[in-house]
C-alpha cells in the first residue's frame, strides 16, 4: 500500500506538523526551502560516505547468499542519508547506539569497513570479536554503542548513557537510533519519562521507514505522527526528511545543540525507506514492486549527487573516481574478512561474566556456608568449609536414618482372612 505519507514524502515534502518546537527552521525539521550545502570538501565526504555504506550493503547480501555471514542480516539500502546526515552533525566523543540495522552507523562513526565485516564473518578481526555478528556491532573507541537485536532493547541504555554524562559533568550527547516498531515497546514510554523527568542531554532519532518488520504503520500504531508520540512524557518531537542528508544534518545539528546546552531531550522523526526487506528472510508480501519503484525515485545518494553535480562541486570524472575508491575498499574488507581466523573454541565462554578486580561488586552469591561469598570463588570454597559441611549434612543424615529404622515397629505376620463364624466363637469364650 502506497500511503499518503509516503507520496508527500516522494514528492520531497515532510508532512506538514500543527506545531514547531524551536523557532530555527533547523529545529523544524527542514521544512521548506532546501538546506544550504555547506563547503565542497564536506559535501565530497558526505557523497561518499554514503556511497561507501550503499556498496558495503551490497556486498553483504551478496556474503550472505554465499553463507560467509551467519545470523540474521538487515541491510539499511536507502536510509544512507538519515544515518551520515545524523552522525555528521556528531562531535567525536558523542554517544552513538543504534539498534540491529547498524552497518552503515558504524562505517559513519569511522569504524573501518574490513573490521565491520569480519564480525559478519564471524570472525577474530571482527569489531565484537566475531561474537556478535550483524546485530552485534560495537566499537567502544568510537563512541558507537553498538546494535541490539532486541527491539527498543536500546532506549533505556541511551538514558543510561546520558545520564553517565551528566554524572560525570560533561557536556557530551547522546544520539539514540531506533525504528518506528520500536515506538510501541514499554522501553519507550518508561526511558522518554525518565529522560524528561531528569533532563537528560539525549536525541532520540526515530526511523520511520513505513513499517515495522512486514506491518505498516498504520497498522501497528495509534499515533502515526511519531514526532508526537512522547510529546505526553516530556519530550517534544520533530519531522525531517530522512531521504536528505542536509536536511537531517541540519535538523539533527540543532537538536544536539539543544542537548548540549540546554540539557534537555528532544525527538527526530526521519522519513526514510529501505529498499530491500527487513531481512535477508524477507519475502516482502506486504508491499508492491511499484511502491519500492516510487521511493527509489528520491534515491539519497543519487539526488545528492545531481545537486553537487549541479553546483559544480562534483564532475563526472570524480563521481566514477569515488564509485572505484568505494568499490576497492570493500572488496578489500571481503578479503579481510575471509582471511581473519576464526575464535579458538576454547574461547567459547570468555567475557559472559565480568570477574576479579574489574567491578567491586559480585556476579553471584554462594550461600553454602553460613558466611555467604562470591559465586566467582565456588571452586575454591568446595574443598573448605563448604565440603566440610556437605560432608557433615551427609553424615548426620546417614545417622538419621539408621535411627528411624531402629525406633520403627516390628511387622506383624500376615494372618490370612478370618474364618467364618470366628467372631462369634471369640465372643461365646469370653462369655464363659
Amino acid at each position: 500500500m502506497f500511503t499518503e505519507r509516503a507520496a508527500w514524502l516522494c514528492s520531497g515534502r515532510v508532512p506538514e506538523q500543527t506545531e514547531t518546537t524551536a523557532s530555527t527552521r533547523a529545529a523544524d525539521g527542514g521544512r521548506g526551502t532546501p538546506p544550504s550545502l555547506p563547503d565542497a570538501e564536506t559535501s565530497l565526504r558526505l557523497l561518499e560516505t554514503m556511497a561507501l555504506i550503499r556498496r558495503f550493503e551490497e556486498e553483504a547480501g551478496r556474503q550472505y547468499q554465499r553463507a560467509k555471514a551467519g545470523g540474521f542480516l538487515h541491510l539499511g539500502i536507502g536510509e544512507e542519508a538519515t544515518i551520515v546526515g545524523t552522525v555528521s552533525a556528531m562531535r567525536p566523543d558523542d554517544y552513538l547506539i543504534g539498534t540491529y540495522r547498524t552497518h552503515g552507523h558504524a562505517i559513519a562513526r569511522g569504524t573501518d569497513p574490513q573490521n565491520v565485516m569480519a564480525e559478519l564473518f564471524g570472525r577474530v578481526d571482527g569489531t565484537s570479536g566475531g561474537r556478535g555478528g550483524s546485530m552485534h556491532v560495537f566499537d567502544g573507541e568510537r563512541r558507537f554503542m553498538g546494535g541490539y537485536g532486541i527491539v527498543g532493547g536500546n532506549l533505556p541504555l541511551a538514558a543510561g548513557l546520558a545520564l553517565s554524562s551528566d554524572y560525570r559533568g560533561s557536556d557530551e550527547v547522546t544520539v539514540c537510533m531506533f525504528g518506528d516498531g520500536a515506538s510501541n515497546t514499554g522501553n519507550f514510554g518508561e526511558t522518554m519519562n525518565l529522560a524528561a523527568l531528569w533532563r537528560l542531554p539525549v536525541v532520540f532519532i526515530l526511523e520511520n521507514n513505513l513499517y515495522g518488520m512486514g506491518t505498516s504503520v498504520e497498522r501497528h500504531s495509534a499515533v502515526t505522527d511519531f514526532s508526537k508520540k512522547a510529546e505526553g512524557l516530556g519530550v517534544p518531537g520533530v519531522r525531517a526528511d530522512g531521504m536528505d542528508v542536509l536536511a537531517m544534518r541540519e535538523t539533527v545539528a540543532e537538536h544536539v545543540r539543544i542537548a548540549r546546552e540546554e540539557r534537555r531531550p528532544t525527538m527526530v522523526e526521519a522519513f526514510t525507506y529501505r529498499y530491500r526487506g527487513h531481512s535477508a528472510a524477507d519475502p516482502e508480501l506486504y508491499r508492491t514492486k511499484e511502491e519500492v519503484a516510487e521511493w527509489r525515485k528520491k534515491d539519497p545518494i543519487e539526488l545528492f549527487a545531481a545537486r553537487l553535480e549541479g553546483e559544480g562541486m562534483l564532475r563526472p570524472d570524480e563521481r566514477e573516481g569515488m564509485r572505484e575508491r568505494v568499490d576497492r575498499r570493500v572488496r578489500e574488507a571481503v578479503e579481510f574478512a575471509d582471511n581473519s581466523p576464526e575464535p579458538e573454541l576454547a574461547s567459547l565462554y570468555d567475557n559472559l561474566y565480568v570477574v576479579g578486580d574489574q567491578v567491586p561488586g559480585w556476579y553471584a552469591v554462594d550461600e553454602r556456608t553460613p558466611e555467604p561469598h562470591r559465586g566467582e570463588r565456588e571452586r575454591e570454597h568446595a574443598e573448605g568449609e563448604v565440603r566440610k559441611l556437605a560432608e557433615a549434612g551427609a553424615a548426620y543424615g546417614g545417622r538419621a536414618a539408621e535411627t528411624g529404622r531402629e525406633r520403627e515397629e516390628p511387622a506383624q505376620p500376615d494372618e490370612g482372612p478370618p474364618e467364618p463364624g470366628g467372631a462369634a466363637r471369640e465372643a461365646e469364650d469370653a462369655d464363659g
